[in-house]
């Protein structure tokens, strides 16, 4: 049966076009029971005997929910115990219309067999769709083709089996009007609380309810009992008030970072025209106004007089909030203080525009009130705030791990209402805790889908003639691969050998995994979710499955392998005659640690083909490496450690900075040739959609920590180019100190902006300020980078090796898959480094007190913090400890200098400090430092502070 709607349609030109939509209704959409014999369905999905007891319902049913239940409960219908729904394409659609996240979320769990969800397609089934009648909204029009649904489903199966076992179908609404007009239709209703409420043996599904009530059903008492009556926040502008305020330039709109140091400050971070951008400052409880941390905020300047400085104060909420009357004093205190130079834009939050809320992980801070249900909830995440959740299961909860989501955040209360959503295992498990980790920076983690894993070619695999077409073999090349120790996922390999004119023929021959991945299947969506491969201690959470991984991409040794090649003819001076790009065939004679390369640079005994090629790859190297320094790119320092794991516990053992070698640096010269000469070729083949990547110069502001630092070691560093301070730095040296250019550097690279990808017809400064190169892009990586395999694919399509496909040459959309990219390489780090810090934190539990040698860093108002080298550690000495005589402070920020009683701390300065683990507070376990030397002496004779570690507290606290 077909319907048709016709409608007349404006267009911008000024003239009229007639449109006509057809809609067409079968009568062969199967209901997708188990017990229908009427419809004649190969495989049903909803079960003959749905076993889900309930005091409301004691009969066998199924499950219609309607729209805002799918909205707001979706961590509900997420739960194994919910089974045998039936999710109407009314409701579908609305839901992907209204909320992408959850949206996916629902078809995540359609696709899972045993839930058991089925999608019925009410719409265009006869007997189940309907017209839109006069003055009817779009909205009612919905509710009641969920009814009309609803009523078809209770009367089809009605006839499938006798009436003692007829399965019965039950809405779910919190619509006040659509449950009635259901009542009226002798429909089985309910609201989904009291559904959930009635289902026996499940209390923990209560806690997973969303607080949310909608008004009609909110009574007074209710209402009181949630939160108090003093209003404590101002009120949210509504959204056509701050739309308008925007427009007229009085309100600003940008993203709410919260502070972790002090949960009293956030900034709000305004983007500008181009590369512009303002940060507003937000101190105090009452101006931050509720917003959470990466909500987009509509914020509210305040006159240049009353411009504030952040704090230098480290503040940390151990215990209850103060009053608003506390933190204005403590604001005022420091608003006297601070120069003019130091004030910075300062405002309110006058409205949110849009929350970024999600599931939060984080403990149970259980309430001190005997049988009370309401409790708070600490998340990991320094940055957000408590929050306030309803659970009977507290007990149970007390000591692990669990994910909170919050539901809102009234005026009256001074912490948001939440709900349970599940449980993730005890707290300092370690297995518990990298599952905490990952969902935090949100990493992407499950196992691969079955669609996924179908994209897989299938095995034994083994290269064919068609994969030769358009390739070169070089099978015959001495190719050797150089890579850390256990590394699996081998990108690159590398060759070097003399050519008859008396030239070098250099290849850096990378995977080609665009081969295996081809662009818009199901592996190829999934890889660009994920952007990259994340590296944590003892585990590697891959972007593509193992087999490509670790197998048939992974340029192993003696295998044959599919390679795209870069290839230069040079002269000694390493000066490029030529460069060719093309897809090959190789067979790696080596896969080499660093440490075996360097071992047969250096054996003078050794001459085989494969040690010639690494000493002149290894020479050329260092030519390559001086012409970069000379054009002024930045040799930065970071501290990166490696921990020695325990076979059997796979604790950490010991701690170590990595070091490195003349074949790191070789390798790493060879792939940014390689990188350098791609990103020419793609930008001079595509110029308005190669996938580049920039390193912008940061603000001159940047450099002030690394100029005082410098300057309190009479040390003069020039920012005005790359060149500059590089040739600074290689000048810098104090007699005396030879680690002071390893710590200025370090300083330097914190002072660096951080490197983005980007579609060059979207952008006109292509420049990487630390490598000092007009142009760069990532080519080397892609078994772990996806934006490799872009570039991979660029570059086939310019030389030929391959066919393009739409997307490849949108710039709109290769811009917002660098923006994906950008956020998946930032969140990685992130994640890598929390790896990092709780390994560390497991191999102090093992050593206990260590006295260990180290480097003033920073200097705060009431803390310095510290280097230590030998294990590439930062921790904070407080002079301010709780429970201790605070010794008299001043702070010079111009220095920047701390005076702790009659001892001056200097940036650099050397100390001595004890190195523990502090596990008084369960969550937020942490490495505390003590001063041992100097010793800082009171004027009584007491060092401060005392360098002994705290007792653990009884009962482990949390702080926020």
């Amino acid at each position: 049966m077909l319907k048709s709607k016709t409608f007349m349609k404006k267009t911008r030109s000024g003239g009229v076009m007639k449109i006509v939509r057809e809609h067409y209704l079968r009568d062969d959409i199967w209901c997708g029971s188990e017990i229908c014999t009427e419809c004649k369905q190969e495989s049903p999905v909803l079960q003959r005997d749905p076993s889900i007891e309930s005091n409301l319902c004691s009969y066998p049913h199924y499950v219609i929910p309607d729209t805002n239940v799918v909205l707001h409960q979706i961590d509900v219908l997420e739960d194994p115990v919910i089974r045998n729904v039936i999710i109407l394409q009314t409701v579908l659609q609305e839901v992907r219309h209204r909320s992408a996240p959850v949206y996916k979320r629902l078809k995540d769990i359609i696709h899972e067999q045993e839930k058991h969800f089925y999608t019925f397609t009410n719409e265009h089934h006869r007997e189940t769709f309907i017209e839109r009648e006069p003055g009817e909204s779009a909205n009612d029009r919905n509710d009641r083709a969920i009814r009309v649904a609803a009523k078809w489903y209770g009367q089809h199966l009605e006839k499938a089996e006798s009436e003692a076992d007829a399965l019965k179908v039950v809405l779910l609404t919190n619509d006040l009007g659509n449950k009635q007009k259901a009542e009226e239709s002798s429909l089985l209703v309910y609201r989904c609380e009291e559904y959930i409420k009635s289902l026996i043996g499940n209390p923990e599904l209560v806690d997973r309810l969303l607080l949310f009530t909608p008004l009609p059903f909110l009574c007074a008492f209710h209402l009181h009992d949630i939160t108090s009556s003093k209003v404590l926040f101002p009120e949210h502008l509504p959204l056509s008030r701050i739309q308008a305020g925007i427009k007229s330039g009085t309100f600003l709109q940008g993203t709410f970072r919260a502070s972790r140091d002090n949960y009293l400050e956030a900034t709000v971070f305004v983007q500008g025209e181009g590369e512009d951008s303002t940060e507003v400052l937000i101190q105090g409880l009452q101006n931050l106004n509720r917003a959470v941390y990466q909500d987009v905020v509509a914020v509210q300047l305040y006159p240049r007089n009353q411009w504030l400085a952040p704090s230098s104060v480290m503040l940390q909420d151990e215990g209850a909030a103060k009053d608003d009357n506390e933190e204005d004093k403590e604001e005022e205190d420091e608003e006297k203080s601070v120069t003019e130079a130091a004030r910075k834009p300062t405002g309110k939050v006058v409205g949110i525009i849009k929350r970024n809320w999600r599931p939060f992980c984080g403990m149970l801070n259980l309430s001190q009130i005997k049988e009370s249900t309401r409790h708070l909830f600490t998340p990991a995440d320094r940055r957000i705030p408590r929050i306030r959740i309803e659970t009977r299961q507290a007990a149970t909860l007390a000591g692990q791990r669990i994910m909170v989501a919050i539901d809102g955040w009234p005026k009256h209360s001074r912490y948001p209402n939440g709900h349970f959503v599940r449980s993730l295992g005890n707290a300092g498990d370690k297995e518990t805790e990298q599952m905490v980790l990952l969902l935090e920076h949100d990493v992407p983690h499950q196992a691969f889908s079955q669609a996924v894993l179908s994209s897989l070619p299938k095995m034994p695999w083994a290269i064919t003639p068609e994969d030769m077409v358009r390739r070169e073999d070089l099978r015959h090349l001495s190719v050797c691969s150089v890579d850390p120790p256990g590394c699996t996922d081998i990108d690159d390999a590398l060759h070097c050998r003399e050519l008859d004119n008396g030239n070098v023929e250099v290849g850096v021959h990378i995977a080609d995994v665009s081969h295996f991945i081809r662009p818009c299947n199901a592996m190829d969506k999934e890889a660009a979710n994920r952007g990259t491969t994340v590296y944590l201690c003892g585990k590697r959470i891959d972007m593509v499955p193992e087999l490509l991984s670790s197998n048939l991409c992974s340029l192993r040794s003696n295998v044959e392998r599919l390679a795209f090649s870069c290839i230069w003819e040079m002269n000694h001076k390493a000066e490029i005659i030529k460069t060719r790009f093309t897809k090959t065939v190789i067979n790696s004679k080596a896969s080499l640690t660093y440490a075996e390369a360097q071992m047969r640079i250096d054996d003078t005994t050794k001459n085989d083909d494969i040690t010639k090629s690494l000493r002149g790859l290894n020479k050329l190297a260092k030519v390559l490496k001086r012409q970069r320094i000379e054009k002024g790119a930045l040799t930065l320092s970071s501290l990166e450690v490696r921990f020695h794991i325990d076979s059997e516990t796979h604790d950490p053992i010991d701690l170590q900075t990595k070091e490195l070698m003349e074949t790191n640096s070789m390798v790493e010269e060879f792939m940014l040739l390689a990188n350098i000469s791609v990103a020419q070729k793609i930008y001079d083949e595509f110029p308005d959609c190669a996938m580049l990547r920039k390193h912008p110069a940061p603000p001159p502001s940047n450099y002030d920590i690394l100029l005082k630092a410098a300057k309190s070691k009479d040390v003069e560093i020039h920012t005005d180019s790359a060149k500059a301070l590089a040739d600074s730095l290689d000048m810098a040296r104090v007699d005396g100190f030879p680690y002071f250019n390893t710590l200025l550097r370090i300083l330097a690279t914190r002072c660096m902006m951080q490197a983005v990808y980007f579609c060059s017809g979207m952008d006109t400064d292509f420049h990487h300020y630390g490598l000092a190169s007009a142009i760069y892009t990532h080519f080397t990586s892609p078994i772990r980078r996806y934006a490799d395999i872009i570039v991979h694919r660029l570059l086939a399509v310019a030389i030929e090796a391959d066919s393009t496909y739409p997307d490849l040459m949108d710039k709109q959309k290769q811009s917002a898959l660098s923006t994906n990219l950008n956020y998946r390489h930032k969140m990685s780090q992130y994640a890598q480094r929390a790896s990092v810090a709780f390994h560390t934190q497991l191999f102090f539990k093992s050593r206990g007190i260590l006295n260990e040698e180290g480097f003033v860093l920073f200097v705060r108002k009431n803390a310095i913090i510290v280097l230590i080298p030998k294990f590439g550690l930062e921790g904070t000495v407080f002079f301010d400890a709780k429970h201790k005589a605070t010794p008299k402070l001043v702070f010079d920020e111009e220095g920047p200098t701390l005076k702790v009683e009659q001892h001056t701390f200097h940036i650099f300065d050397m100390v001595k400090v004890t190195i523990s683990l502090d596990a008084s507070n369960i969550q937020h376990q942490k490495i505390r430092m003590s001063l041992i030397e100097p010793v800082v002496r009171t004027i009584s004779g007491v060092s401060v502070p005392a360098p002994v570690v705290e007792p653990q507290a009884k009962k482990p606290k949390l702080d926020r």
